[in-house]
């Protein structure tokens, strides 16, 4: 967590109030070398957003990147300058097919100017558009290297690649890609929200707040810069504080989804659900691209399972599982999926564990019941990290039990079981945490059961005899990150 923080008597502004705009900029003025909050009040500040299952703060604003209606008008205006004029038509049609939302044949298209001109930066930067656009990050990044290399002059290239690497997870070297396009135009805002977004993740909340505040006073009528300057002070651990700015980005434009999201995850940190709910339906209603739609979802489902409305959370918190969703990760298997209305009876079924160690276990809690719903002709097959093999197998002895692997390729996240690698006869599949959405939808699914794991009996009797020799008393154990 980052140092230093806003006093806790700022009051959060409302929406709509004739001063907001005189109390942020108060508030901004308060953010010059305050000293940090003790370890104790920041950890006990920032029990939300990730502890409670929200996504990590939204990216920085890009709605001028190559994508959008500007950005294509501008590649369209800079092709009109190319001294190639034999892959200009090409070009021109690749940017028209981009508009209407025809990825293929934009990208079709840019690959016909590529083979008529391999040098063609102009070229190589419309088809890392096209390619981004599609989902394809790996094969954009490497388009957009290549244009970044041909057209060195042109600082939108680099600024479009930043957000690549910034959406890939690589924040260094989007840093340096954002700061490249900030020196060539120090007056940008958005640049400054670019960079000082990198920054905050970099951990460096400082320096963008260093960015931010001269931005913010030369225009204060800009949405995203008081987001991003909320999101420096939630992840202080200072979600009151932080409102104060979240109010002012959405006062200044109530459609803003991102502020909206990032508001209510403070209200959430705070306690106040019903206006974490209120704002978290409000930005998914105003979200535009199929990424932050998954985001706010995934986090609204964490704000309806607080309400108790348990059911509904589980529906919502299969966003997880979108594949525009930034952190999701991808599984790899042939089988069809289970949905909660599928009759399991007599059927093969592949339970895919996922997320961490103790998400596996968590949910492992449901396997008797999918066991008693496969009945006696029903087979169960496992898939958990190699470490807790021998637990399911002692636990689930009717069932299947085989180690599943993750790696990291192309900016995804992508989980399989090499042991059942194509075997078909696995009727369906489906990730561990989904069976919540049939198996525990409301308080009362929740079984009064003694136990579902069986622990390693040898295992137990060493730790009764260590424990055994330690001072009387209550025995505490600690449990850190798994690696």
């Amino acid at each position: 967590m980052v140092n230093g923080a806003l006093p806790l008597c700022l009051p959060p502004l409302k929406p709509r109030r004739a001063n907001c705009r005189l109390g942020a900029l108060r508030a901004l003025d308060s953010i010059a070398d305050m000293p940090a909050k003790s370890a104790k009040a920041s950890a006990r500040a920032a029990t939300s957003a990730a502890a409670l299952g929200f996504p990590a703060a939204p990216v920085p604003a890009d709605d001028n990147g190559a994508s959008s209606p500007a950005g294509l008008k501008r590649l369209e205006t800079a092709i009109a300058e190319l001294r190639a004029l034999s892959v200009m038509p090409m070009l021109r049609r690749a940017i028209d097919a981009l508009r209407a939302e025809d990825v293929k044949a934009g990208c079709d298209w840019a690959l016909k100017a590529l083979n008529q001109d391999a040098n063609s930066g102009m070229a190589w930067y419309v088809l890392a558009v096209a390619r981004e656009k599609a989902g394809d990050f790996a094969n954009s990044l490497k388009a957009y290297q290549a244009a970044v290399q041909l057209l060195p002059e042109e600082s939108d290239v680099a600024n479009d690649l930043g957000r690549l690497a910034y959406r890939m997870g690589m924040k260094d070297v989007a840093e340096q890609l954002f700061r490249r396009y900030f020196a060539a135009h120090p007056g940008s805002l958005d640049a400054a929200n670019n960079l000082a977004g990198a920054l905050r993740d970099l951990g460096r909340g400082d320096e963008a707040i260093d960015i931010l505040k001269p931005a913010i006073r030369s225009d204060p009528t800009t949405p995203p810069l008081w987001n991003t300057l909320g999101t420096i002070l939630a992840e202080r651990g200072d979600p009151a504080s932080a409102l104060t700015f979240f109010d002012e980005a959405v006062r200044l434009d109530p459609g803003f989804g991102r502020a909206r999201y990032n508001r209510g995850n403070a209200h959430l940190s705070l306690g106040d659900l019903e206006a974490a709910l209120a704002d978290c339906e409000g930005a998914y209603a105003s979200a535009v691209t199929p990424d932050d739609k998954a985001m706010m979802r995934l986090a609204r489902s964490t704000i309806k399972i607080g309400l108790g409305r348990i059911g509904e959370g589980w529906d919502d918190y299969e966003a997880r599982l979108d594949p525009h969703f930034a952190g999701g990760t991808m599984f790899l298997t042939r089988a069809a999926p289970w949905r909660p209305e599928t009759p399991l009876a007599g059927k093969t079924l592949l339970v895919m564990g996922e997320q961490g160690l103790g998400d596996e276990v968590l949910f492992a809690n449901m396997l008797p019941d999918v066991l008693e719903a496969l009945g006696p002709d029903g087979r169960l097959v496992i898939a958990v990290e190699p470490r807790l093999v021998s637990l399911f197998q002692r636990s689930f002895p009717r069932a299947e039990v085989v180690a599943h692997s993750t790696y990291a390729a192309a900016g995804r996240i992508y989980r399989g079981a090499v042991a059942i690698d194509g075997r078909d006869d696995i009727d369906l599949w489906v990730p561990m945490a989904s069976l919540l959405r049939r198996f525990r939808r409301g308080l009362s699914d929740f079984p009064d059961r003694k136990a579902f794991l069986t622990p390693d009996p040898a295992r137990v009797a060493h730790w009764r005899a260590e424990l055994a020799k330690a001072p009387a008393g209550r025995k505490v154990g600690i449990l850190w990150k798994s690696m």
